[in-house]
């Protein structure tokens, strides 16, 4: 199997240590993060956590299920970029000075879709919300000029087929407890061999 980026969502209740014992599932075997973003959902008291690897799908696979192991994880899924709207978050600091004498900030600004954020005697910041690669090229443009700093924000992404876990945690408080809410592969082989 070939690797590939995949974003993990993952949806759970807001207990501290959870984090902690997530990162962990990853570090036991190996897995590097390539980003991690954690906030509120629509659902009230129900976090979500955004998770980007690069890995194969049966790693993935396993990962979604280990994590789905703990307590406090309502659900975890995993898509593909072609299934996901997602964007990043990127800020850069350079010179006022430089920028202002050399570069026609305007143009700058619309050919990258960048707004600056701060203007300062002596630095600018500005801002770029966007996909990797062009968060990337803008960059490429502000390192001539003296970029001072930058940072880019974990990803933050919403599945395109999905209709929101808010309509999937009313189906799971309405559904009596039986073999279609239960997400234990253990328990559901065990039912496979008394059913035979």
């Amino acid at each position: 199997m070939q690797k590939q980026d995949y974003t993990i969502t993952v949806y759970t209740e807001n207990q501290i240590g959870l984090l902690n014992r997530i990162a962990i599932i990853f570090s036991r075997r190996k897995i590097n993060v390539d980003s991690l973003n954690t906030s509120p959902s629509e659902v009230d008291s129900v976090h979500r956590f955004t998770i980007v690897i690069h890995e194969t799908e049966e790693v993935v696979r396993k990962l979604c299920r280990q994590i789905e192991k703990q307590v406090e994880v309502l659900k975890a899924y995993y898509n593909v970029a072609d299934e996901i709207v997602w964007q990043e978050l990127a800020m850069y600091k350079v010179p006022t000075d430089v920028i202002a004498e050399q570069v026609k900030v305007e143009r700058l600004l619309s050919q990258h879709g960048a707004k600056a954020v701060v203007i300062r005697k002596d630095y600018t910041v500005f801002e770029v919300t966007g996909h990797r690669e062009e968060t990337d090229n803008l960059i490429k443009v502000l390192e001539p000029y003296g970029l001072i700093e930058f940072v880019r924000s974990a990803r933050v992404a919403i599945i395109k087929e999905s209709e929101g876990f808010h309509k999937k945690l009313k189906e799971f408080e309405a559904a009596k407890p039986g073999r279609e809410v239960v997400g234990n592969e253990f328990l559901d082989r065990q039912d496979e061999v008394f059913s035979m």
